[in-house]
């Protein structure tokens, strides 16, 4: 049986910081494990301008701790409105890529593309500079049932805008559906997606186990097992076309608890753990490393780190609760034993 497993300083290709006291909160547990994230916009109010993601930017690394080796990748919020001459900007602040939120799609997503079409002259723009399209893949219809719409979100989304700008490097980010892992490991070059660990690891009867689990609620919401299997099976596959994008989004547990909680799971404490528990029980911890630490940069365009993160096996208990500003978060897990540590 293996005990130790190292592997090249992974990346976080998708994280939520928020702002000011809970970001100083939630930041070491992510710079802790990883080199380089890719920082959602999803602020109040959003990161709509270069200007903008500069100044969150500077924030974020005034908030590391003083011996973190760690750089945030900025992003834009893309909305009906984003004009095209933004994206030069942004590609000359350094920002490397735009995030499409469906108007109602998840948290703070109300500023978001009501129609992708309103879009065009804006992802044009982005496929001229090289900025990377980042989709939450989900429609807002209504009318669709919310366990349908990513498959739906591929029909009606993803299939013209692949059509349209063929040559646009796009990210099916949180991929939680058998219908997204087989489009995206058919698809071209220029399409790939992130993993989360809880859509790994878990389908939706984890929502209801012993009663309502607001802590395992996120959006896409967790899906059926045979869902889960298709999503274990792209990674074990080795297909460069899926890496590692957490999606740890933290709320106060007062409001996660709520009778209307917000949609999120805070994985950042025990991240890179959380993944080896999935790789190993599906035998490919040999996979892990290209999944965390290669397949992302390379997507990207960026190059690959050269420090080096170790995880042995030894049994620790996550947290229950962690300070979150003048509040408290539950991490996902929290209070249970995990068998992976990162040293």
């Amino acid at each position: 049986m293996q005990d130790t497993l190292t592997l090249t300083r992974p990346d976080d290709w998708h994280l939520h910081l928020r702002d000011g006291a809970a970001l100083a909160a939630v930041l070491p547990f992510t710079a802790r494990q990883f080199a380089r994230a890719i920082v959602m916009p999803n602020l109040r109010p959003p990161v709509t301008t270069a200007v903008q993601a500069q100044a969150y930017r500077e924030r974020i690394l005034a908030a590391l701790p003083a011996d973190a080796d760690f750089e945030p990748l900025m992003t834009l919020y893309l909305t009906d409105n984003t004009l095209p001459r933004e994206i030069g900007a942004a590609r000359a602040a350094g920002v490397v890529a735009v995030k499409l939120y469906p108007a109602g799609a998840t948290t703070n997503s109300d500023a978001g593309v009501t129609d992708i079409r309103k879009t065009y002259a804006t992802l044009e723009a982005m496929q001229r500079e090289g900025l990377l399209l980042l989709v939450h893949g989900e429609v807002t219809d209504g009318e669709i049932d919310v366990f349908d719409r990513e498959a739906v979100f591929i029909e009606r989304v993803m299939q013209p805008l692949r059509r349209d700008f063929p040559e646009l490097k796009v990210v099916f980010e949180h991929i939680t559906t058998q219908e997204a892992a087989q489009y995206v490991a058919a698809s071209d070059r220029f399409t790939a997606a992130t993993l989360t660990p809880q859509h790994l690891l878990y389908n939706r009867n984890a929502l209801f186990t012993g009663g309502l689990r607001p802590h395992y609620y996120c959006l896409p919401v967790l899906k059926r097992e045979q869902h889960r299997q298709a999503l274990l099976r792209a990674v074990a596959s080795g297909s460069p076309k899926f890496f590692l994008g957490t999606d740890s989004a933290p709320h106060a547990a007062v409001l996660k608890e709520a009778s209307v909680c917000g949609a999120g799971c805070f994985s950042a404490p025990a991240a890179l753990e959380l993944y080896a528990e999935a790789f190993e029980a599906i035998g490919a911890l040999d996979k892990l490393e290209a999944f965390a630490s290669h397949h992302g940069p390379d997507f990207y365009g960026l190059p690959r780190n050269s420090g080096r993160v170790t995880l042995q096996r030894a049994p620790w208990q996550v947290p229950e609760t962690l300070p979150f500003g003048d509040a408290l978060i539950k991490p996902l897990r929290g209070g249970d034993t995990l068998n992976w540590k990162l040293l």
